[in-house]
């Protein structure tokens, strides 16, 4: 059977060396797409490079924990910090979402505003996800579902790994296995496309090249998507999530002559959610 692999990176518009990264990684590497934050610092820039690389496939990485909104704070009190920034606790801010009515109609119109400036910058939706994989939350997926309609998504993500021999993961796997059932089903109800499987969630910040070899070797019939954090180091004194090293790490991955070949020679179909069938 057919190994379809997507090639994504995420972050795009989060700093400067991530845009140079993700660019570098496309145009002398084997990227296929980007998932763009509407909020962050270097989304405009990001966005002049995007159009600059029509062959790249952007979409729309949904930010509402850890990063920066669109709208005003003052509009989405309930959402943000004193700083205008989202809640970096995960927990805390996925009980917030399901439980006050407030919240949610501020999340609802947060949603669509990151909707709407994505439709602003001209560029063609290829895909959704969201950040820290908060859409497997379902108050927060079913809002991306509902104002998605309305802007063309045809395509999401699901973060579904094949479980691996680590304890850790075997545990989370269990612990996640009825959040991503009913992702799935629900992307089918909605009759979007989406990858089967994903790398990425349990190697992030180690997905080196000798990674990216080892999942090529073991990667399953059907659709994949390998997703990574590529950063260049030319700007030191960007705040990014992981050491620049790490960051590093993963752009010399995607540039590697070795994966390059791999791809080309191992029967490997290289694809994008947006020519999902």
């Amino acid at each position: 059977m057919k190994r379809q692999v997507i090639i994504t990176a995420d972050d795009f518009g989060l700093a400067l060396a991530v845009n140079e990264a993700i660019e570098v990684a496309h145009c002398e590497g084997v990227l296929t797409g980007a998932s763009l934050m509407m909020g962050e610092a270097a989304t405009e820039d990001a966005i002049i490079r995007a159009k600059r690389l029509p062959s790249l496939r952007v979409g729309l990485h949904i930010v509402v924990v850890d990063g920066r909104p669109v709208l005003p704070p003052e509009r989405i009190p309930g959402l943000v910090n004193a700083d205008g920034w989202f809640d970096d606790r995960l927990l805390r801010a996925g009980l917030r979402f399901f439980w006050s009515p407030l919240v949610r109609r501020q999340l609802y119109a947060e949603i669509r505003a990151q909707f709407e400036a994505f439709r602003a910058t001209g560029l063609r939706l290829d895909h959704v996800n969201a950040h820290k994989h908060m859409h497997l939350h379902p108050t927060i997926l079913g809002m991306i579902l509902r104002v998605g309609r309305d802007y063309g998504m045809g395509a999401m993500r699901l973060p579904y790994e094949p479980c691996s021999k680590a304890p850790g993961h075997r545990i989370e796997s269990v612990i996640m296995a009825p959040w991503v059932a009913l992702l799935r089903w629900r992307l089918r109800h909605a009759g979007l496309r989406f990858n089967e499987f994903v790398f990425g969630l349990t190697t992030s910040g180690s997905m080196t090249e000798e990674m990216f070899l080892h999942i090529l070797h073991r990667l399953p019939s059907g659709v994949s998507e390998i997703y990574f954090h590529p950063a260049t180091q030319n700007h030191p004194d960007t705040k990014l999530p992981m050491a620049a090293t790490r960051h590093g790490a993963e752009l010399n991955a995607l540039i590697s002559p070795k994966v390059r070949a791999m791809l080309e020679g191992g029967g490997f179909i290289r694809t994008a959610f947006g020519d999902l069938i």
